[in-house]
């Protein structure tokens, strides 16, 4: 009996440090969307390229699909300019080095100095890449 009962306590202790490493990885996500969300917001080309993979595939609710490079440039030059974000709905999903994320996003934008407004759906695929996770793809949908 008492060896059933040791059993299952390790099994116990083992499922808790399994959902512990699960849940700490969809809090670093969860930091990292935020510091994209930044990194979007203020426009500053090193925060965009520290949260950013370098074969990134940045997709638009248009259907356009940029790089790296060209979603960073757009930014920087306010071509594409957020004013706010606010994300909604929110869903985070870890698999070994990849993780899933969806959300809603609204923004206010200003892109080329034009005022307007954004409702999407929102993928994102993010990599842990050298102990860092990293936007590798975004695909959003108009709502």
């Amino acid at each position: 009996m008492h060896k059933i009962v040791g059993l299952l306590l390790v099994c116990l202790f083992m499922a808790s440090m399994t959902t512990k490493a699960q849940s700490k990885d969809e809090k670093q996500v969860a930091t990292a969307v935020e510091a994209l969300k930044q990194a979007m917001l203020s426009g500053e080309k090193k925060a965009l390229e520290e949260v950013v993979a370098n074969d990134l595939s940045y997709g638009h609710s248009s259907g356009r699909v940029e790089g790296k490079q060209a979603f960073i440039e757009a930014l920087v030059t306010k071509k594409s300019d957020f004013v706010t974000i606010d994300l909604a709905n929110q869903s985070i999903q870890v698999s070994g080095k990849t993780a899933l994320v969806r959300h809603q996003l609204s923004a206010t934008t200003n892109d080329s100095g034009n005022p307007g407004t954004v409702k999407l759906g929102v993928l994102l695929v993010w990599q842990k890449q050298h102990g860092q996770w990293k936007l590798l793809a975004r695909q959003a949908y108009k709502l």
